[in-house]
Parts: structure tokens; sequence; C-alpha cells
């Protein structure tokens, strides 16, 4: 964290009462807390770690470093006045506005970094469940050195968008695996037409063929879309409609509600590559550049090389 940030927080929290610094000398002026300011700046280091025992330091130090003041015994430590600091405060804050706007630019990146973090985490906790998953459709190599997921709904709007973008992919790329997740969250017929699908992608059917079929299909995807395009493929749609409610069939679904809920997923499309998360319907190129820095560097966001 930032000297700035250091010292903001630092401010904000003295206005606050939450430094856990409870005296100070009496007489405090405004020169005091900009010397407060100044030193903080000058003397934190880059790389120190702004916690509250870190900022509690920052400020007995200072106030240890203060000359002792001639005042009587019982009353040589005063309790901090907010009501005459905090006008102090805001003077200072209004005089260097440019603190606020680096501060919210920094304190941001480390939200940023924070979920990343939190991310790759989750990730690596349910690889098995993303990757390894019974009954989940592979396309493209299945031994690929990079692998796409997409969770989906074939009454996904975005999810029908995306579909050549998929389809470019697979074909340009001869070592990019594809695991496609049935993802039904729009409606009752996006459920009975995954179920379908769940039992489509164990047969020996192109599975491409299908899945296009049910996103170039005009209007709602229900069951009897989904039954229509197996058929067209040579399967029993009574075999299929009376085993799509199977616990097998179910297990798959709920499979995918898991991840979901986990890495708290609500929209489709929805990639995950590598250690990141994507929400949403992205442009080609982007989801091209986070396949070539995996292979890279093994993450979808490489270091800058200096130039």
């Amino acid at each position: 964290m930032s000297r700035t940030t250091v010292l903001l927080v630092l401010i904000l929290g003295l206005v606050a009462g939450g430094v856990g610094v409870a005296t100070f000398r009496p007489a405090v002026s405004e020169a005091q807390v900009r010397e407060i300011a100044a030193a903080v700046v000058a003397d934190t280091p880059q790389t120190e770690v702004l916690d509250r025992p870190a900022i509690e330091t920052i400020v007995a130090d200072f106030i240890a470093s203060q000359p002792k003041q001639n005042t009587p015994a019982d009353v040589a430590v005063a309790e901090l006045d907010p009501g005459k600091l905090n006008p102090m405060i805001e003077s200072f804050l209004m005089d260097n506005p440019s603190i606020l706007q680096r501060v919210s630019e920094r304190l941001q990146q480390e939200v940023v970094a924070s979920r990343k973090a939190e991310t790759r985490t989750q990730l690596a906790a349910l690889s098995s469940e993303i990757y390894e998953a019974p009954g989940q459709i592979v396309l493209g190599n299945p031994d690929g050195d990079v692998t796409l997921v997409e969770m989906f709904d074939y009454n996904c709007g975005y999810c029908r968008q995306a579909l050549p973008n998929l389809a470019t992919l697979i074909d340009e790329d001869p070592n990019l695996r594809v695991i496609l997740k049935e993802f039904p969250i729009l409606s009752q017929g996006s459920a009975e037409a995954a179920r379908v699908a769940v039992l489509v992608s164990e047969t020996d059917v192109d599975y491409w063929t299908f899945h296009e079929a049910l996103f170039t299909s005009p209007g709602q995807v229900d069951k009897a879309v989904a039954l229509k395009a197996a058929s067209d493929l040579g399967l029993n749609p009574i075999t299929l409609e009376m085993g799509m409610n199977t616990p097998a069939v179910s297990a798959v679904i709920e499979a995918s509600y898991k991840i979901a809920e986990t890495l708290n997923i609500t929209g489709t499309p929805t990639y995950i590559i590598g250690d990141e998360i994507i929400p949403g319907a992205v442009d080609i190129d982007q989801l091209r550049s986070r396949i070539a820095n995996m292979r890279a560097c093994g993450s979808t966001d490489c270091p800058a090389v200096p130039g």
C-alpha cells in the first residue's frame, strides 16, 4: 500500500476514532496535524503493510517524538477532541484533493487483486468438478493444453450470439479443449432441453450438430425442440423422454448448479479459463488473448514484459 494510502487511512481513522489511540498531548494544533501527515508520507516504507498495529505505531512514534509540555501531572495527557481535530483534517483534505483520487485508485487495485486471489483459490478447490466431472460435454481436443469452459442456457440470447465464436475457436485451435456445462436457469423449457442434451451427449451422434440445431432453432427451446433435434440425428425420442428425469441426468445438472453457487455465477454465458471467471459474452479476440496467455505464462493475465 502506498504512503499516500497510509496517510489517508491514518487521517480517516483518526476522524472515526479507529486507530486505537485514545490520548494525545494537549493543544494539538493544525500545524502538528500537518506534521503528522508529512511524517507519514516521508517515513512510511512503500512496502509496509497497513494494518491496525501499523497505524497505531505510526501515531505513537510521532507522539513520543514531540516535546513534552509543561502541564500538571494529572492533565499531562488529554483525550483527543474530535470537535477540534475534524476541521483540521477536513481542511487538510480540501487542500490536497488529489490524495482522495490516488487512494481510491489504489484501493480499487487492491480490491481487484483480492478478488482475483479469492477466485484462484475457489477454482483450485473445484478443479475436479469443473474439469473432470462425469457426464460433461467435451469438444475440440480432449487432450488439449488449454481448456475453455462455457456454462450456458439454450434460451440465452447471448449464448446464441457467442456460438459462432466458439465454433471458430474450435476450428482454428487444434490444441484447445472445450467443456460445455448445462446451466439451465432461464425457464422450465431450458431445464427440459438440458436434460435431453445430457442424454444426447452420451450417445455416438455428433453432439455439436445437436448443440447448433438447438441454438439456431427459432423461438423458445424446450423439450419438444430438443427431442426433434435428437430425432433428426437418428435417436429415439421416446427413449430419451423416458430417461431425461433419471437421477444420473439430474446429477449432471445439479453439479453445474453447485459450481455456480460456489463461484457466484448468476448468468449465461459464463466462461472459465485458467484462473479467471469471465461473465457474459466477450469478443472472440479477448478469448484468443486469454488462451494465448495461458500457454505463455499459465495465467490469463501475463505480467508485462519491460520494454
